[in-house]
């Protein structure tokens, strides 16, 4: 177990609102809300979201490669409850107080029971640089919450069901280039151990933090454009969109205590159940449902959701994860 470290709430706030990667993404709002002409080419970002996400399953694969069964098996079950769990209550939710059709509930069930590789990236950095680094094995819990959450999620909706285009979905999920991308990663890394990912170190660790300033000042420039979109989905939808990620949060974090993972591990967990996806989760819900309104889960997972997480949600995870140590 780590040491609980010496820094406040305070503290964890400012690192978070100061950091690299925050900055970056506010960077990226200013430069499409001054209307500038900045702009990366798709072949930059699908290069940049390539090298991030199979440098997160290469390091984590080589760390999984040496963690004993036992330290891994509590975490995956609670990674697994979480992907149930969640789009469950989210659905019931928005079915039967906020009136959405059963399509659209499925569909927003399904993005926020999945995660967001790339607040889960900003987590791992995020916990380093306040000195209480995850477990290395924590990747491995994105695929476990992410095919969970999306297949339960579209298990729900009845037009789903009756036309099994859920299965369908699932082959979506499992060629997309987030599963399948830090998944090769943990397989490579975990048959490579520790010695071999020493010899791509170099290339897959020391520019990692630089890459990923880079992605999320793409990023901050690709929500901004779709703020505009959030006066379109009513007041319920807003507050929903910022709710469910507290209460997803503290929920991840309380289980990542329960099953004792490391403050910086129940961070990275609560930030796992936090986030919504936007890139598997839309690809799948796009083939299985196709009558749900894109306009609800883009803009709630995109616009809102997101630079929630990123700029408050991880310092109130982390300030969690440490009263709880």
């Amino acid at each position: 177990m780590l040491d609980k470290p010496t820094m406040d709430t305070g503290d964890i706030l400012r690192l978070s609102l100061l950091s690299p990667m925050t900055l970056s993404f506010v960077l990226g709002v200013g430069a499409t809300l001054l209307r500038s002409d900045l702009k990366f080419p798709d072949q930059i970002y699908t290069g940049l979201s390539i090298y991030l996400l199979f440098a997160i399953g290469m390091k984590g694969g080589a760390a999984l490669a040496v963690s004993p069964f036992a330290d891994v098996a509590m975490p995956a079950a609670a990674s697994l409850a979480l992907g149930i769990a969640i789009p469950v209550w989210v659905y019931a939710a928005l079915r039967r107080v906020g009136g959405f059709s059963g399509a659209d509930a499925a569909a927003l069930a399904a993005h926020y029971g999945a995660v967001s590789s790339v607040t889960f990236i900003a987590a791992l950095a995020y916990v380093q640089r306040l000195g209480m680094p995850a477990e290395g094995f924590m990747p491995a819990m994105l695929p476990i919450m992410d095919v969970t959450a999306i297949v339960i999620g579209l298990s729900l909706a009845r037009e789903a069901r009756a036309g099994g285009a859920w299965r369908g979905a699932l082959r979506e999920i499992l060629a997309g280039r987030s599963i399948l991308l830090l998944g090769g990663g943990l397989a490579i890394g975990f048959l490579a151990g520790p010695e071999g990912y020493k010899s791509v170190a170099p290339f897959f660790s020391d520019p990692f933090q630089g890459a990923l300033c880079l992605f999320l000042l793409d990023l901050g420039m690709v929500a901004a454009h779709r703020f505009k979109d959030a006066r379109k989905v009513g007041p319920f939808l807003v507050t929903f969109a910022i709710a469910a990620p507290l209460l997803n949060g503290t929920a991840g974090v309380l289980a990542g205590w329960a099953v004792g993972l490391s403050a910086g591990g129940a961070t990275v967990l609560g930030t796992l159940a936090a986030s919504a996806s936007y890139i598997a989760a839309p690809a799948a819900v796009r083939l299985a449902l196709p009558a749900a309104n894109p306009g609800y889960y883009l803009t709630a997972a995109l616009a809102i959701t997101f630079p929630f997480n990123l700029v408050v949600g991880l310092p109130l995870y982390a300030a969690l994860s440490r009263l709880l140590q």
